[in-house]
């Protein structure tokens, strides 16, 4: 890592991805941590998963984003950090009707930067799951 600023929509060379509806803009990529800014139009949302490997966090910025852990469901707004440990099931919805901004990180980075690669434009959520089991993310059923 060198020192500088990234601004608020430049990526890593230039990189935007955009992952079911979703825009990411990875910030830092190292072997020990992935950082990337997410924008996440009303209604979109990152479906119930765990990451049996790593360690993930949410700041939300702008907006409101609600976290499904198990059977809880938890709201998050500007300011407010979401902690999800390792082997702890989420999943992340933006039910506001609006867009909300986050800075999205996890440790250690592991696959996630090649899952994201590998999803980018995939509009099917079905072939997003099969390739998320290659990369130590396992998807689960969304919420009922």
């Amino acid at each position: 890592m060198k020192a500088g600023i990234t601004g608020e929509k430049d990526g890593l060379e230039g990189i935007v991805w955009n992952v079911l509806g979703q825009t990411y803009t990875p910030k830092i990529a190292t072997e020990n941590v992935m950082l990337w800014y997410a924008e996440l139009p009303a209604e979109t949302f990152v479906p119930p998963h765990i990451h049996a490997t790593q360690d993930e966090w949410i700041s939300v910025l702008t907006g409101h984003l609600e976290v499904d852990f198990g059977p809880d469901t938890h709201k998050a707004g500007p300011g407010d950090v979401i902690f999800m440990p390792k082997g702890q099931p989420h999943g992340v919805f933006n039910r506001s009707g609006a867009t909300a901004t986050a800075m999205f990180g996890v440790a250690p980075m592991r696959g996630l930067f090649e899952l994201f690669k590998s999803i980018h434009n995939v509009g099917d959520p079905g072939e997003v799951v099969r390739l998320a089991a290659q990369h130590e993310i396992e998807f689960l059923p969304p919420p009922s």
